[in-house]
């Protein structure tokens, strides 16, 4: 059943605790500030809570372990095809919303159901599966050494946004097989997106040069995922390639940079005694796994569609064609999960999500974020956090856990890889140059060298000979 304009996706007895005149917002520094009592205040009342993830944008968010399970596993009867949104359908959502970038429909595994999303998740999951994980490693090696070179002099640094924030979006570049000013677009839209900066134009500039990757990788075929993908059995239009590598850069980059930042947090915080964690014996796997239990990256996701009305229990009746989304972070603290926690078991959070789109990186995901965080540690030992841990500041939004930044402070050193990691990059990792591809794309590239260089140039010409 379809619901009707104006309706709330929430609906509980008018006598009910969790009766509210309007929905909680969380996209407001107040619930950044302190997103788990809002969750304690949810479930205690009930299995989900009506939200409103930006103004304009009302939806019901999950926050029972048991519950979540029970939408994250049933497909039949929540779906994740965002074209049933029926409020998007009817206008009453803002086409400039921030938040649609993350929840509209595209032709990707994401946002598909039932043989589509199994067509599409195939070609994805194969694709990831040639990867290689020594290469991944030295690759997110490469791209930290080249990131902590630029502050090591300093003695200072902000780790989120001069380290976390940018060696995922570099590392998506290397794996796709950007060239440099298609890289640059993408590490400058991407950040856009997820920003909630100016996300029209750049929703549009990112769909344009991601169409200009796979038209290049067609006629250039490498050892990247975006020629994979186009390899794959699975024939994927264009339109369907990029929407996976939308999907691949949306899942990869956020979350990474949020788990590596949150986790780099923990180890360098005080316990008890005054020493920092790392210094008291805290194991980088062990702070990952805390993080994933208590900050998960992507706190709030998944979007899902009632296919027709649904009684979850404790009185709550979800509407059919409403957005409903999975709080991770409340479901990863319910209190019915209390053995588990106490043990941080490693498969009881749903950080990663469950059923049948369950994240399929979890393992490159891993990698990723522990040879970052393993590669700043050894490169800066005395590294300490410039404020107390207690007063950092969260980024507000409805979707992420994410600092705002992470000061610190070291002894200054001088830069030691870039001058010669150039010679040390195998020939088989390395992108194309400029003269290595067709005069359409040489003309562009001549035209991106007359405006600044990008993070993505930048690397490039440190590391291609």
């Amino acid at each position: 059943m379809d619901s009707q304009p104006g309706a709330s996706p929430y609906s509980v007895p008018a006598g009910c605790p969790m009766h509210r005149e309007r929905q909680t917002s969380l996209y407001g520094p107040e619930f950044a500030s302190n997103p788990q009592r809002v969750y304690d205040e949810f479930r205690a009342h009930g299995p989900a809570a009506p939200i409103e993830l930006a103004p304009g944008v009302d939806a019901t968010l999950i926050v029972q372990h048991e519950a979540a399970l029970r939408v994250l596993q049933n497909p039949a009867l929540f779906a994740r095809d965002a074209r049933r949104w029926g409020a998007l359908r009817e206008g009453r959502v803002p086409l400039d919303s921030p938040v649609l970038p993350m929840m509209a429909y595209r032709p990707n595994c994401l946002f598909t159901d039932g043989t589509e999303h199994l067509r599409l998740r195939k070609a994805v999951t194969e694709s990831l599966a040639r990867l290689n994980s020594s290469r991944l490693s030295r690759d997110v090696e490469r791209i930290g050494d080249y990131l902590i070179d630029q502050f090591i002099e300093r003695g200072s640094a902000d780790l989120l946004n001069d380290y976390a924030k940018l060696l995922p979006l570099l590392l998506f570049n290397q794996l796709f097989g950007c060239p440099g000013d298609i890289g640059d677009r993408l590490t400058r839209n991407m950040a856009a997106i997820f920003d909630g900066e100016d996300v029209l134009r750049a929703n549009a500039d990112l769909t344009a040069c991601l169409m200009e990757l796979v038209a290049f990788k067609r006629r250039t075929p490498g050892e990247d995922i975006t020629s994979w993908l186009i390899q794959h059995p699975a024939g994927l239009r264009d339109e369907e390639l990029k929407d996976q590598l939308v999907m691949l850069m949306g899942a990869g980059v956020e979350p990474e940079r949020n788990l590596i930042a949150n986790a780099l947090l923990l180890l360098l915080s005080t316990d008890g005694s005054g020493a920092n964690r790392r210094g008291s014996g805290m194991l980088v796997e062990d702070a990952l796994d805390d993080v994933l239990w208590n900050n998960p990256p992507i706190a709030n996701y998944a979007t899902h569609y009632p296919v027709q009305d649904i009684d979850l229990g404790g009185g709550v009746t979800l509407k059919a064609d409403t957005p409903v989304l999975i709080s991770f972070a409340a479901a990863n603290s319910d209190p019915e999960l209390t053995d588990a926690r106490q043990t941080l078991s490693k498969g009881a959070h749903l950080a990663w999500g469950a059923g049948p789109h369950v994240c399929p990186a979890k393992s490159p995901a891993q990698l990723i974020a522990l040879t970052a965080i393993e590669k700043i540690l050894n490169a800066v030992p005395d590294l300490t956090l410039a404020i107390p841990a207690s007063t950092v500041e969260w980024r507000p939004g409805p979707f992420h856990r994410a600092l705002v930044s992470l000061p610190v402070r070291f002894s200054p050193s001088a830069a030691r890889h870039t001058a010669t990691a150039a010679q040390a990059m195998p020939s088989a990792h390395r992108v194309p140059a400029p003269e290595t591809v067709s005069a359409p794309h040489r003309a562009a590239h001549a035209e991106a060298q007359k405006k600044p260089k990008g993070w993505w140039s930048s690397f490039l010409d440190v590391f291609r000979v």
